[in-house]
């Protein structure tokens, strides 16, 4: 079995159309790591697509954010913003399948998927002492993750913590061999709003019969996701980070 994983598409339906044509045929299902909305102008036409096409999703915190959910007293106010225009946006039937979405972890194809860690979906494992935290908790030998919008691998051999390679600036994708004895962590990267200073959209292949898992960065028409950004009145900040990817 050949799956596409994406995380953190925020709603950018330039970057999702790109990663789908770069990916075209080398997947069978897709698993989806949460953050459908936020931040970006197309969040109707990400979530209806998301629904039809992504086999596993999980929720991620501006998808319970926009659903209402959860507050909005933990994000910023251009967050904030970009939550409440996303909301006025939405059906009430997409609300709902928003308020539906499980949480994390949940196991797929003797796989994790996450948002955040596998012991709080919020979590942001970001730094290797981050990742440090989950020894212990994990319960299949690879596991996706989100939230943090920083594309990378890490696995454990025992108790030693180890960093894969990542895709450089200019490299197209890296492949990282599953090896029996590891247990793997792997983020995607974000599809909608990269944040490693890569503008390229992120997301990740796993291909459970050949043991690997591809991280892939594909370029995008960022201008156009800008512009509509400008157009709807969001917070002119979002555009200038995907921009920089920052």
């Amino acid at each position: 079995m050949r799956f596409l994983i994406l995380s953190d598409i925020h709603a950018n339906w330039e970057a999702l159309d790109a990663v789908l044509q770069d990916s075209a045929g080398e997947y069978d299902r897709i698993l989806c790591c949460g953050d459908v909305v936020g931040y970006n102008p197309n969040p109707a036409e990400v979530i209806e697509w998301t629904r039809q096409n992504c086999q596993t999703v999980i929720r991620g915190n501006h998808d319970k954010a926009v659903s209402g959910i959860e507050g909005l007293e933990w994000f910023n106010e251009v967050a904030q913003s970009a939550a409440l225009w996303a909301r006025a946006q939405l059906s009430a039937e997409q609300l709902a399948w928003l308020r539906d979405l499980p949480p994390g972890p949940v196991v797929v194809e003797n796989c994790t998927v996450m948002h955040g860690s596998p012991f709080d979906e919020d979590y942001y494992l970001a730094t290797l002492e981050d990742i440090e935290t989950c020894h212990g908790f994990l319960t299949t030998p690879l596991s996706f993750f989100g939230h943090t919008h920083l594309q990378g691998a890490f696995f454990f051999r025992g108790r030693r913590l180890g960093r894969c390679p990542s895709v450089g600036e200019d490299q197209r994708e890296t492949v990282i061999q599953l090896e029996p004895d590891n247990v793997f962590l792997v983020n995607p990267g974000s599809v909608g709003q990269p944040r490693d200073g890569d503008p390229r959209a992120g997301y990740a292949l796993w291909n459970a019969g050949e043991k690997t898992v591809t991280l892939r960065r594909i370029v995008y028409p960022v201008a156009i996701t800008c512009r509509k950004i400008i157009k709807a009145a969001l917070p002119e900040v979002l555009a200038a980070r995907l921009e920089q990817g920052l």
